[in-house]
């Protein structure tokens, strides 16, 4: 373990580290990614108590996970309810996606758009059940024209025709409908 320097790159949530488990200082493995394959030994991770912390052995199947220098109990203990973050650099290397599949951080911050109106902007990603949405955060001319100042736009067809990253735009279908019954 050491201590996480003062240039920080952004940083993803991926995990929290639970209780102790066993003799040798293993540790329940609370995975929030889509991705576990980044949970490999040898990789690296920031936590929140400002530490970096690597991954000595890893078993997704039981949830558990060895962290480097922690083999006992008592010095796993240290680490308990820490949060685990990775940088976006390092998930674009780590984590393949299929096509057409996209990160949520490149997600958040594009542009809504629908029949060539702009309906606002990308706020966040909430999975609700088994379903991503988009919490968008509408217009300002469309608010003053009395429509909701955000309202949430289902991320899968037919409401979302095209994803481009590169010019920050999602065109969708039905948005507006959705927006205006907001």
């Amino acid at each position: 373990m050491s201590k996480r320097s003062d240039k920080t790159p952004q940083l993803l949530y991926v995990a929290k580290l639970g209780r102790t488990v066993g003799l040798r200082g293993d540790m329940k493995l609370h995975i929030i990614s889509d991705f576990p394959e980044q949970f490999v030994p040898g990789a690296s991770f920031t936590t929140d108590k400002n530490l970096t912390v690597s991954i000595d052995n890893v078993n997704i199947k039981q949830g558990t996970v060895h962290i480097e220098g922690c083999n006992s109990p008592e010095e796993a203990k240290r680490l308990v309810n820490a949060e685990l973050y990775t940088t976006y650099e390092a998930t674009r290397e780590q984590c393949k996606l299929a096509e057409g599949e996209f990160f949520w951080f490149d997600i958040v911050g594009c542009e809504v758009f629908e029949n060539g109106q702009r309906l606002g902007r990308v706020k966040e990603i909430e999975r609700i059940a088994a379903y991503d949405y988009l919490s968008i955060e509408t217009d300002e001319e469309l608010i003053a024209s009395g429509e909701s100042r955000k309202f949430l736009l289902p991320y899968q067809k037919p409401f979302i025709i095209e994803v481009d990253i590169e010019s920050r735009r999602i065109a969708t279908a039905g948005a507006l409908d959705i927006l205006q019954a907001s």
